[in-house]
């Protein structure tokens, strides 16, 4: 009876563990990052002035600094894909990935909470300090299964 419950544990102590091993989905997740990524810097290069109101922000003459935004998060996307397309190449692009969102989550809610109260700041630290998350805890469990 010993037995057969000691077995019956490794076996649950098994699944438990096959349930919790979110790096199964660090690609996946990686490349929703990147075209997340995608889309923001198009959106960024694009967008008309007209509609910054909308989200919050006041409409520009100067397409400079949003055109700039739009190449970085493009720039971001490819280090995103090409860390998704190979996980074991360019795991230093994983770092960099943790890294950029959570500084991008900091900056976005200090801004937010310190300088203007605006719904987009507040919206996108949220959602980079979850994608941060996401890539973290994926990236810890993918290495601690590799072993």
């Amino acid at each position: 009876m010993d037995k057969d419950s000691a077995e019956a544990r490794l076996i649950k102590g098994e699944q438990m563990k096959a349930v919790l091993n979110v790096g199964k989905y660090l690609p996946i997740i990686l490349w929703l990052v990147a075209i997340h990524s995608f889309f923001v810097g198009i959106g960024l290069i694009f967008m008309p002035a007209s509609v910054m109101p909308f989200f919050g922000f006041e409409a520009y003459a100067e397409k400079f600094f949003p055109v700039q935004g739009g190449v970085f998060h493009l720039v971001m996307g490819v280090a995103y894909a090409l860390a998704a397309k190979d996980v074991e190449r360019f795991g230093g692009l994983i770092i960099l990935a943790i890294a950029a969102k959570f500084m991008a989550a900091i900056f976005l809610f200090t801004y937010y909470i310190s300088i203007d109260k605006i719904w987009m700041v507040l919206l996108s630290a949220i959602s980079d300090c979850l994608m941060g998350i996401g890539i973290l805890l994926a990236f810890l469990s993918y290495s601690r299964n590799k072993k």
